[in-house]
């Protein structure tokens, strides 16, 4: 059969139905539009990831900071002080048995409300009287004071000393001597002997109270914090107190001997110490933690450890309540530093995200309107780029949240997952709303609409700024929100501002350079003045951006750097210097070390002084206070109260006139002026010699004693010396300057007037022998350093953990700012490049086109900056007032935040370098590459 050309043939098939699989469908939406820009998709899922993965983060870094540093302030306050001690009388038939059943019972109802440190985990009994040892031979510091012994019994001793001679106790007959064990040490120091009966004097009734040394034992680790409050089981203690210096010990008896022993000290004590584990203790549950406890103390926990016992007078106590308070205290004080970096990256963060929204939607612009011309309704529209955006943003932010969570775990997730989802809806919708603006614009009507949403900024500003400088840091407790927010809203008011007024000046400029002979200048400036349509309208985003960055990283770097100085401040105060050494009562300083301290390399000046805590001041009224005379050098002393910044005074007003009856003038503190008006003074030294004085001026503190406890006067060494011998003397010496404390402690190890003896050498053993560093000086010599106090104070994990966490805020917020300039650098790239490609075709050189570039984008960044550095400056001088950085300088100070130039000028000017350098690459790399490809359209036709 043939056939026209150009005809088929019918077939069976060709008269078939279709059928549905048969049927072509138009390929998935989301689908097609990722295809056909893949490079757009990806880009759009690393931002939301970042995003969304520094939303996730930093609150749990918060967190673990948190912990970290209240875990850290717990385990400093000791062992002890952070138990539940908890105490019952003994009775006649208690033993070791029923103590261990009490622990038991104790540890289990505690330990489902706390976790409890199970190492430090102690019970036993402590004879409440301690009892002399009066055995002829036995080591007496003085006739009249014997050694003294105390007794306990330690649950499983034998676990954390080691027997050297002996046996272990064991039970007490009737009538006979009470077995205990002693340490070695303290047998060597008191001369004990192995089997010595002691006598411990005899009880009220006459009958004699003796012990019998059955074994020595040697401590395995004298400096585990298990044995604090457990009296002196690893040696022989000193006891220095004036006038009752003496050796003490303890001993320990076995557990079944504990009616013996009560009888032995009048009475005895059972104790179970039950220490909470500070790695258990988290930021977000110390309310819980502090009931807790206070349940156990007073409450129903009190009530139930009773019942589960049996024993009425069961009492516990604990400063573990009181030592969460304070680190609540301490964490809601440094809580705005580490909130406002955070907030400062949002704010960032969010601009960035609306001008990656506004860049794909001037790409897209006229795809979105040719969907609508052909029928789509806005709705439809809107969902599907909504589920475009869904399938790139969504699985990035939920890989970004959990690697956020696996990287940086923490028990608290809720915080980070909220700021993580709302991290991922402003990602996700950024877009469709910004599209949805494309069919709304007609309705704005002119500016108005712009004014008014400034407008509203503003007085939202003002008044947050106005309540914040009314009130100060908020009391109430937890974050205050709108201390965090005052520094975010001042940047975006100064923002608003610098929109308005930056294309107004860059415009003059541009006018400026136009009556010029050049032409690049006049005309980057002039397109630095317009928007990618030509019109005089200012780019607000990018503007605030930038602005952000700047003025939260300044603020924060303010408030940093003033911690730093008056930390500084605050050591060299509390030390009287740079560099200060103090002698105990007894001692005196030679002339030997005092000149070849000054001689030191970095001493600026330096003076010796005598200090008297035991001095009485009486007033014209006969009537005495208890006083501190301290003798000085004037002149020197003066240039160091001048140089440290206490006591400021002059030299000159304490010559003494001629005449050994001549009241001689003094500096007296504040508290003593009231007593001043009476008439003349006199200052008595515990010899009974007098001084009299006569005003000469009135401080508040002076650098020999800088937060002094008691009032104090100081006069001149040299009328002081005539008449009053007893204190010619030097016992504390002080300097300013870069001095090194090592080259102090050696100059005084050399010339330190002698090794002590008697009881101060006692004393040093004593130290050496507790562990105490003493730096090879004599017992009671110490050399204060203004660096060490320093360095000492900043040693805080909750300083650092701000501080961390500012600058990482610091750093992501400036990430961000760069990738807004770059996102607008992108955003007006075609348009730029199609006028340059007509400028080259005019003859416009390469060179000539990348200055171009760089005078177009670079007032902005400048302005930013600038604006950026005032805004941070003006933030600190309006709300510097209202923090506490006692907590960041690690001391009580009533230091403010004050506007200073470097610490604004320093990230200002590092933000500025990194965008320009920014500016240039990207002109260096794309816009050459854009230009090119704009001057070979058409090639191809």
């Amino acid at each position: 059969m043939t056939t026209r050309a150009g005809t088929s043939v019918p077939t069976p098939e060709s008269n078939r139905v279709p059928t549905p699989e048969t049927v072509h469908r138009p390929a998935p939406w989301v689908r097609t539009r990722l295809r056909a820009s893949p490079l757009a998709a990806v880009l759009m899922a690393a931002l939301a990831f970042v995003t969304v993965f520094l939303a996730a983060a930093f609150p749990r870094v918060a967190d673990r900071g948190a912990d970290a540093a209240l875990r850290d302030f717990v385990s400093q306050k000791g062992l002890n002080p952070t138990s539940l001690q908890t105490t019952s009388k003994t009775r006649d038939y208690d033993n070791a048995a029923e103590l261990d059943r009490v622990q038991q019972q104790v540890t289990e109802k505690v330990g489902q409300q706390l976790t409890l440190s199970r190492p430090g985990l102690a019970h036993g009994t402590r004879a409440l009287g301690d009892r002399g040892m009066g055995n002829p031979g036995y080591a007496r510091i003085s006739d009249a004071n014997v050694p003294m012994l105390s007794l306990l019994y330690l649950h499983d001793l034998a676990s954390r000393a080691t027997l050297t001679d002996g046996t272990w106790p064991t039970p007490g007959t009737v009538g006979g001597p009470l077995p205990i064990v002693i340490s070695k040490q303290a047998a060597q120091t008191i001369h004990i002997k192995l089997g010595d009966v002691i006598d411990n004097g005899v009880e009220g009734s006459g009958a004699q109270r003796n012990t019998v040394v059955v074994g020595l034992y040697r401590i395995n680790d004298p400096q585990d914090p298990f044995w604090e409050d457990l009296g002196c089981p690893a040696r022989a203690c000193l006891n220095a107190a004036p006038q009752h210096e003496h050796w003490m010990t303890s001993g320990f008896v076995n557990g079944d001997s504990l009616a013996a022993m009560a009888r032995w000290g009048s009475n005895a004590e059972n104790f179970w110490r039950l220490p909470v584990d500070p790695a258990s203790l988290r930021a977000d549950r110390l309310d819980r933690t502090r009931n807790a406890i206070s349940s156990f103390l007073t409450g129903p926990g009190a009530t139930e450890l009773i019942g589960a016992t049996g024993r009425a007078d069961l009492h516990s106590v604990s400063g573990l309540a009181d030592i969460l308070t304070r680190a609540d205290e301490r964490y809601q004080a440094a809580l705005p530093l580490s909130t406002i970096g955070p907030a400062g990256v949002a704010g960032v963060a969010t601009v960035v995200l609306c001008l990656a929204a506004a860049l794909t939607t001037d790409r897209r612009a006229g795809e979105i309107r040719l969907l609508l011309a052909r029928g789509g309704s806005r709705t439809g529209v809107l969902l599907r780029l909504t589920g475009e955006g869904a399938a790139t943003v969504l699985p990035a932010a939920a890989l970004a949240t959990a690697l956020a969570v696996v990287l940086l775990p923490t028990p608290r997730w809720g915080q980070s997952v909220l700021a993580a989802l709302a991290a991922a809806l402003l990602a996700l919708l950024a877009f469709p709303v910004r599209a949805a603006l494309l069919w709304s614009r007609r309705k704005a009507v002119g500016g108005r609409r712009r004014l008014v949403g400034e407008l509203a900024v503003l007085v939202v500003t003002a008044a947050a700024v106005a309540e914040v400088r009314r009130r100060g840091v908020g009391t109430g407790g937890g974050l205050d929100p709108l201390l965090v927010a005052a520094p975010l809203l001042l940047a975006v008011t100064g923002g608003l501002l610098l929109a308005r007024i930056e294309p107004v000046a860059v415009g003059w400029l541009a006018r400026l350079a136009g009556r010029g002979r050049g032409l690049i200048g006049f005309l980057g400036l002039a397109r630095a003045a317009r928007d990618s349509s030509g019109r005089r309208k200012p780019s607000v985003l990018p503007l605030l951006a930038l602005l952000i960055a700047v003025t939260t990283t300044g603020f924060g770097a303010t408030v940093l750097d003033t911690v730093d100085h008056v930390r500084t401040r605050a050591a060299r105060i509390a030390t009287g210097g740079d560099i200060g050494v103090s002698l105990p009562d007894y001692a005196t300083l030679p002339e030997s070390f005092a000149t070849a301290a000054a001689a030191l390399p970095g001493v600026r000046a330096s003076t010796g002084a005598w200090v008297e805590p035991k001095a009485r001041f009486v007033g014209a009224d006969q009537d005495y206070t208890d006083a501190c005379l301290v003798v000085v050098d004037p002149a020197a002393y003066a240039e160091i109260a001048r140089i440290v910044g206490v006591g400021e005074f002059d030299p000159a007003k304490l010559a003494a006139p001629g005449g050994r009856d001549t009241p001689v003038p003094a500096l007296f503190s504040r508290d003593l002026a009231r007593r001043l008006a009476a008439g003349p003074a006199e200052v008595r030294t515990p010899n009974g010699n007098g001084l009299r004085t006569t005003v000469a001026g009135i401080i508040s503190a002076t650098p020999a004693l800088p937060d002094p406890g008691k009032p104090f006067v100081v006069v001149a060494a040299g009328p002081a010396w005539e008449r009053l011998p007893d204190v010619k003397r030097i016992n504390k010496w002080f300097a300013v300057g870069d001095v090194d404390p090592e080259q102090v402690r050696s100059t005084l190890r050399d010339n330190g007037g002698g090794q002590p003896s008697g009881i101060a050498k006692l004393i040093a053993e004593d130290a050496a022998a507790a562990g105490k560093a003493t730096h090879g000086l004599p017992a009671g010599y110490t050399v204060h350093s203004s660096r060490e106090a320093a360095a000492a104070l900043a040693d805080d994990p909750l300083q650092h953990a701000a501080g961390r966490l500012f600058w990482y805020a610091a750093a992501a917020g400036a990430g961000f700012a760069l990738l807004a300039v770059l996102l607008t650098l992108f955003r007006a790239a075609p348009e730029r490049s199609a006028v340059l490609a007509r400028l080259r075709t005019m003859g416009l050189r390469p060179r000539q086109g990348l200055a171009l570039i760089l005078t177009e984008a670079l007032p902005q960044t400048l302005a930013a900056a600038l604006g950026g550095g005032l805004t941070a400056l003006a933030a600190v001088t309006l709300l510097g007032g209202a923090f506490d950085i006692s907590t960041l300088v690690g001391a009580r100070v009533g230091d403010v935040i004050t506007p200073t130039l470097v610490p604004v000028l320093l990230p200002t000017a590092g933000l500025a370098l990194l965008v320009a350098l920014a500016v240039a690459a990207e002109t260096l790399v794309a816009g050459r590459r854009q230009i090119a490809t704009e001057l070979r359209a058409g090639e191809q036709a």
